[in-house]
């Protein structure tokens, strides 16, 4: 008799304290309930000078890995014209627009297989319906290229990794600012079938989306967890996507190695060796789980 009670008041501390926390989980396809959020703005400069040097580490190897041998993807987002006009940024557009012209004229990306998500158009429900989409079309051998320019943010989020402190990306529904959590994203790309998977993000706080890591994946971050990042009119874009893509890629200036003669081959990793040579005041961070040198 004893054990039938003791097994019936276990049953009952189940129901009133385990299960109302899973019920009351928040729902990772809509924006997350979060404490102490604090909007790191990206900062916007005028007429800074360039950088130069050399990073302490190569991230690129000069040997290269394997080709993509399947379709290519892409989600472009880059944030300019946020709701209102206290948060607007000047060139973030712009770093989607050089994203996308890399992608397109250098790669082999199609445009019918990319989402270029700008200033308005990029919402928090377009960023994650684009995700989705992709989700249900890569498959392994596919590639898929990840972009956010804008603001970035940091609070205490129910989004699943259980940090202390979580960063975001932030988007917006048109009226207010929406973050976008790295918890939240771990989510959003945990079911992708492809182990190809490029992450580029020039936002403050970038540094703090390791949450992204996975086999074959690479994340390039424009500074550290904590960091600012800068954009400028010397530069026309932010200060680490002109020289990851702008220069690097488009003008060719990070092909230290020549992979394949004749052929656009400026690899992920030299464009971010290039990048963190040349960046200021800020300290692009990288975590590269491919095996060798990816070429988009």
């Amino acid at each position: 008799m004893k054990r039938v009670l003791v097994s019936i008041v276990v049953a009952v501390l189940v129901l009133v304290f385990v299960a109302p926390n899973v019920l009351a989980r928040p729902d990772v396809n809509k924006p997350l309930p979060a404490s102490e959020v604090e909007l790191v703005k990206k900062v916007t400069l005028s007429g800074r000078p360039g950088g130069g040097g050399k990073p302490t580490k190569q991230a690129a190897t000069g040997v290269l890995g394997e080709l993509c041998s399947g379709n290519k993807y892409a989600i472009i987002i880059g944030i300019s014209d946020y709701p209102g006009t206290a948060n607007d940024l000047e060139y973030c557009d712009d770093d989607a627009d050089d994203v996308y012209k890399a992608l397109t004229t250098l790669y082999g990306y199609e445009p019918h297989n990319i989402h270029l998500l700008k200033d308005t158009a990029a919402t928090f429900t377009a960023i994650r319906d684009a995700i989705r989409d992709i989700e249900a079309k890569a498959v392994a051998g596919d590639e898929v290229v990840f972009f956010f320019s804008g603001h970035g943010a940091n609070g205490k989020a129910a989004d699943g990794d259980n940090e202390r402190i979580d960063e975001a990306i932030v988007a917006h529904d048109g009226s207010k600012l929406i973050p976008i959590w790295d918890g939240q994203l771990k989510q959003w790309f945990a079911g992708f079938k492809t182990s190809r998977v490029i992450f580029i993000f020039d936002s403050c706080l970038a540094g703090g989306m390791t949450d992204l890591q996975a086999p074959g994946r690479i994340i390039n971050m424009a500074c550290s967890e904590s960091g600012l990042s800068y954009e400028d009119d010397a530069w026309g874009n932010g200060q680490f996507t002109y020289y990851f893509v702008d220069q690097g890629m488009l003008s060719g200036l990070a092909d230290k190695y020549d992979n394949l003669p004749g052929w656009a081959d400026v690899t992920v990793e030299e464009a971010f060796d290039y990048a963190r040579a040349n960046c200021q005041m800020q300290k692009p961070t990288i975590s590269d789980s491919f095996v060798n040198d990816l070429l988009p």
